[in-house]
């Protein structure tokens, strides 16, 4: 299936499973939760929660937000108090974007060439982050 060609392709409620590689020899990390693109006028809100693991430590609730929007064929993806993160183009199977946040670098390649089943893996580096973060999504039946 071709890759989504709008943002309304993602809404609705996605199952999420997360994984997360430190290269810095700290704690690895799973993520186990529930996505939900919402929609709130011409834009959708992203909201996950779940159960986070890193390492051997006691599982801890976990939740993120993000605004996600179209603008002339991108999908902009913004924090969810309105700063912009990154964007991607649409209808591209393995679209990349770079987010810079001195001192730290974050590199994002999306996959959705199984398109409704997709991912997002982050490469994530700076004086003291070293890791990558790969979250496949799949949408409720």
């Amino acid at each position: 299936m071709a890759a989504p060609a709008t943002l309304w392709a993602f809404e609705g409620n996605w199952s999420i499973e997360r994984v997360i590689e430190d290269h810095l020899g700290g704690p690895d990390g799973q993520f186990a939760g529930e996505a939900a693109f919402r929609r709130a006028g011409q834009r959708l809100l992203y909201r996950e929660e779940g159960t986070l693991r890193l390492g051997s430590s006691a599982p801890m609730v976990a939740t993120r937000g993000y605004i996600w929007r179209q603008e002339r064929g991108w999908l902009q993806v913004d924090f969810d108090d309105g700063r912009p993160f990154h964007a991607i183009p649409l209808s591209v199977e393995d679209p990349e974007a770079t987010h810079l946040c001195d001192p730290d670098r974050y590199e994002v390649n999306y996959d959705f060439t199984t398109w409704p089943t997709w991912s997002a893996s982050w490469r994530v580096t700076g004086p003291r982050k070293d890791y990558t973060m790969t979250s496949r999504y799949a949408r409720h039946a």
